[in-house]
């Protein structure tokens, strides 16, 4: 399965993005699927879980922030992020909980003050 995520770009603080993450094949046999942040100089960290049925868990970071969401017909998760802030920058990723696929090239979140 290869995961293609899309959507980021360059944005104002308190503006809104939102990543796609679609998936070459179903997801649906993996029990969750995560949205992932790396931010420069620092580790991968996840900020969002959606499970196959739907729960979903976030990091404190972006609680109430980012939603996330799945359309399991289109092979495909969603992050919703408004109230973007600069400590939001990195690149965004998708996978699989744990992680078990090729992590892709990411999108790219820029937010400026």
């Amino acid at each position: 399965v290869q995961l293609q995520a899309s959507g980021g770009g360059l944005v104002q603080a308190g503006g809104s993005l939102r990543l796609t993450c679609t998936a070459s094949r179903s997801i649906n046999r993996f029990k969750a699927m995560d949205w992932f942040r790396q931010a420069p100089g620092k580790q991968r960290d996840v900020v969002a879980s959606i499970s196959v049925d739907g729960m979903t868990t976030y990091a404190d970071s972006v609680k109430g922030r980012f939603t996330v969401a799945r359309d399991n017909a289109k092979n495909t998760i969603y992050l919703q992020m408004n109230s973007l802030q600069p400590e939001d920058t990195g690149v965004y990723y998708c996978n699989t909980k744990p992680a078990m696929l090729n992590w892709g090239q990411g999108t790219v979140v820029t937010v400026f003050s």
